[in-house]
This record gives C-alpha cells, sequence and structure tokens, in this order.
C-alpha cells in the first residue's frame, strides 16, 4: 500500500501527529509524510491512501492545506482512500461558553478537509480525528502520540 500524509503546522504539534501518522501507516507499505509547502499533486501518483492534517486555525484548516485541496483537479482523488485530522484546543478544558457555543456551530478543520477530500473524489477511509493541545501554541495533550498511531492503524484495517 502506497499511502502519503501531507500536513501544515504552526507550533510544530501538528507535525509531530503527522509523524506518529506517518510512522503507524509505514509497516508493510510505502509511506510519505510530506509538509503542504512541499506537497505536489504529482506525489497523488499511484496512491493508495491520502491522509491530510491541519491546526484548527479559527476553526478551519490552515490556508495552505485549503488552498493545496482545492487547487487539485476534480477526481484527482478519485480511487484514493482519505482521511483527515485536525489538532485544537480541548473547548471542554477551556471552558469558555463563547468557545464552546462556536466550536459547536462552525466545526473544527477536519470536517472542512474531509468535504475538500470527498469534493476531489477521496473515499473516505474512517473517521475524521482531532487531536489536543494543552494551549493555543501547544504541547500536545499526554497520550495524543499514541492516539494518532492507533487512528492510523484503524484506517489501515477499514
Amino acid at each position: 500500500m502506497k499511502s502519503l500524509v501531507i500536513y501544515d503546522s504552526v507550533f510544530g504539534n501538528t507535525e509531530k501527529i503527522a509523524q506518529a501518522v506517518g510512522m503507524a501507516l509505514s509497516s508493510g507499505s510505502t509511506n510519505q509524510v510530506v509538509k503542504v509547502t512541499a506537497a505536489t499533486p504529482a506525489l497523488l501518483a499511484g496512491l493508495d491512501l491520502l491522509v491530510v492534517g491541519s491546526p484548527t486555525r479559527a476553526f478551519r484548516p490552515t490556508e495552505g492545506i485549503s488552498k493545496f485541496l482545492k487547487g487539485l483537479p476534480d477526481g484527482a482523488l478519485k480511487g484514493i482512500k482519505a482521511a483527515a485530522f485536525d489538532t485544537r484546543m480541548d473547548v471542554q478544558k477551556v471552558n469558555n461558553k463563547l468557545l464552546t457555543f462556536m466550536a459547536k456551530r462552525m466545526g473544527y478543520a477536519d470536517g472542512a478537509m474531509t468535504k475538500l477530500l470527498q469534493k476531489k473524489g477521496g473515499q473516505l477511509a474512517g473517521p475524521t480525528a482531532g487531536f489536543f493541545v494543552k494551549e493555543s501554541e501547544g504541547p500536545l495533550e499526554d497520550g495524543e502520540l499514541e492516539r494518532a498511531a492507533e487512528w492510523a492503524k484503524a484506517i489501515l484495517t477499514a
């Protein structure tokens, strides 16, 4: 199986999750982990699985991830399984009513990326995932790298 993880990261937390996902996907497959600034549509050739990750910024993925996905030709992901993840703060721990309301209303980056992946022809390989950071700049909550690896393994078996 040939897989590709494309990510963007602002404070390094999403990159850590992307690397953990990439390591989990690498057992028995050809795998690459690439920052979105180095991603090209040519990397999709012969791909079986595409995983895309972004921090949640103003309830959306980063501009780089959005631009990359929107720039793909229609049907570019046909026949490719796809999955999305984001990093985010846990609104329950923040305990801010406005932030909780906004998160419920607007969602997170994973949802927006999933819609774009499907619009470009990707077949969802499983549920999306959100991984928690302790503060807006991180670090990651304890156990999130392990949870990312488990999520990636579940995608392989889906």
